[in-house]
Parts: C-alpha cells; structure tokens; sequence
C-alpha cells in the first residue's frame, strides 16, 4: 500500500489504548493497524502549511515569510502570557487571536518524563497531553482566555518543569507520580487573580501508547539527511513514530514535508 501527502501532526483518541491517525489530503491511515509491519518513507518536497507553497519549510509547518506573518505562529502561540486579544490589541490578525485567545483555557500537570506544567485549550484536551506522550495529567486551572493561563503557568515555573524530556519519554523511562497531591501543593503559587479558577476535585487522567517495544538508544529520522528510510514499526508514543532498529521519527517536527508513505507487503 502506498500513501502521498504532506505530513501534518497525527490525529488522536482516547480510548483504552490512544489510537493514531495519519490524514492526507486523499488517504487516510490508521496508524495502529500498522504496528509490526514494515514502513516505507520517502521525503519528495515541501508545502507550507499557510501558503502552499514548494518553500522550505522553516518552523511549525510554515516557510520562513509565513511563520513571521500568519497568526498562527505568533509569540503568543508558545507564550501565553503574551496573549493581548482580552484588551482589544492586536498581534497579527485581532479576529483570529480573538477567536483563539478569548476561550476556555487549561493550566494542567501532565506527566511524560517529569511532571511539567502547561498550558491549552480546553478543546485541546486530552488531545495536548497525548501530543506530549504523557502517562498521567491532571487539569489545576480552568480560565476563561488564553492571558489568564499564562501568567498562571509563568507563576508555577519557578516551582515545576515546563519541558519533557523526549528522550526519556520515548524509552519510557518515567515514574507514577500523585498529581492530585502536586495540584494542591502547587496552589498557593497562582497568582490572585487565578485563584477562583483553580479545580480542587479533578482526578487524574491516565493515558496508554500502543508501543510493542521501547528504543534503548535513540536515533532520530531527518528527512533532510536521510530522504528515504525503512523500518518495522514498533511503537507509537506523542508525535514520534518508533521503529525496530530504536529510530524514532517526530512526525509533528516535519509537518510541511511532503512524502511518500509505503506499508510493504510481509
């Protein structure tokens, strides 16, 4: 079988196990069926995700001009606490902001190689932790607009991680931790204006990949490098797909790319 398009980050959902899938603008792949067997994947060009274009794609999907004119990709994206559309002031394009800034946002714990703590949409849950390959996560704060998040998550920084390890989450490396109990612990850093949001009876949400098999020693695909690659897949964890001989490939990190998918014949 044999599938073309460009990548875009994996679509998700939760059941007993996460199931993955893979949409181009034709096909449509579920990635768990595809477990065990051998996969095929050649890097044939680029499409930026804003404009269209055959453009190297340079962050988050986007060609160099459109990654610093689309709102997509405003410093408010990975810094909430930038966010100005509660004020009426514009970044890039006030609609879209409005529209993504002035909704429910969540300031969570999730738990992929440490315990970190973030900030998205509540749209985007669990869909954001998935993303992150977290076992455990926890929401702590619901608040309405994308501001308030994130002073509250520039206030616990100095107390707990805002980053994953992706090398210990993807060999699985981690430990159970009581989310509730660092939830609690954690309040008395939020800032007052946040304080009445805080969720003082949520439980902890707990999440399994379908991996068959961890890697021991990573290696990570670069379609830039290495155009061509083949693999028996093993394993499916945040946004990485992981391979038999331990390569691991982000597929997040190469949207924009356009490639050919092969699932060879066993």
């Amino acid at each position: 079988m044999q599938y073309k398009g460009v990548l875009r980050k994996m679509k998700t959902e939760l059941t007993s196990q996460v199931q993955y899938f893979m949409e181009f603008e034709d096909d449509f792949i579920h990635m768990n069926q595809l477990l065990n067997r051998e996969v095929g994947i050649t890097f044939i060009g680029y499409q930026c995700l804003n404009c269209g274009k055959d453009k190297k794609i340079y962050r988050q999907g986007f060609c160099y001009d459109c990654f610093y004119d689309t709102p997509r990709a405003g410093d408010w994206i990975m810094k909430p606490e930038l966010s100005k559309a509660h004020l009426d002031e514009e970044d890039r394009d006030l609609e879209y902001e409005k529209k993504v800034q002035l909704q429910p946002h969540i300031v969570y714990l999730a738990n992929s190689s440490n315990v970190k703590v973030g900030v998205t949409r509540k749209s985007q849950v669990p869909t954001r932790w998935i993303d992150q390959g977290a076992h455990e996560a926890i929401e702590i704060v619901e608040v309405p607009n994308r501001y308030l998040a994130g002073i509250a998550e520039v206030a616990l920084k100095p107390h707990i991680s805002d980053k994953t390890n992706w090398r210990t989450m993807l060999k699985n490396e981690i430990e159970d931790v009581n989310l509730e109990e660092k939830r609690d612990e954690l309040k008395q850093y939020l800032p007052d204006e946040v304080q009445e949001y805080f969720l003082a009876s949520n439980k902890e949400t707990e999440i399994e990949f379908p991996v068959l098999e961890y890697p021991k020693k990573l290696k990570s695909l670069n379609l830039d490098k290495k155009p061509e690659y083949k693999g028996k897949l093993k394993g499916i964890k945040g946004q990485y797909l992981i391979f038999e001989d331990d390569t691991v490939f982000n597929v997040r990190s190469n949207e924009g790319y356009k490639v050919n998918l092969e699932v060879l014949v066993d």
